[in-house]
């Protein structure tokens, strides 16, 4: 199993945090490494703190999953066939801003949260931090 490396996951951060200064919104970010522990975290200066606990879920869920997290949200729908996996794992989040993170070969490395804002600035945010490290 391939995992992320320090310098791919602050280079994750670095991508995020350009991202969502050029969009103008305050992010934390967590990137974790291939066994969704905690790698490395950024809270930008005003991000909200709620988001903290969000970010960090965002991209456990994503790497448990190896999907994004807004895909697992439409799976998780009542009547569908994930409803209530939120409550699985210590708790996931299933909305848009979780992304895994793949390496050139397609292999998966770990896993990308971002939260802070609208959860298409998240979504947008944690893809460009994952295609930094591609």
């Amino acid at each position: 199993m391939s995992d992320i490396t320090l310098e791919q996951a602050q280079a994750a951060v670095a991508a995020a945090r350009a991202k969502a200064e050029e969009l103008g919104v305050r992010m934390d970010i967590a990137v974790v490494d291939a066994g969704a522990n905690l790698k490395v975290f950024a809270r930008m200066d005003g991000a909200w703190l709620g988001s903290i606990d969000i970010a960090m879920k965002k991209a456990r869920t994503a790497r448990f999953f190896d999907m994004n997290t807004g895909e697992i949200g439409k799976l998780s729908q009542p009547g569908g066939d994930l409803f209530n996996i939120e409550h699985s794992n210590g708790g996931l989040i299933t909305f848009p801003g979780g992304v895994p993170i793949q390496n050139a070969n397609g292999e998966i490395l770990g896993a990308i949260g971002v939260s802070g804002s609208t959860v298409e600035d998240d979504h947008v945010v944690a893809q460009a931090g994952a295609a930094a490290v591609a």
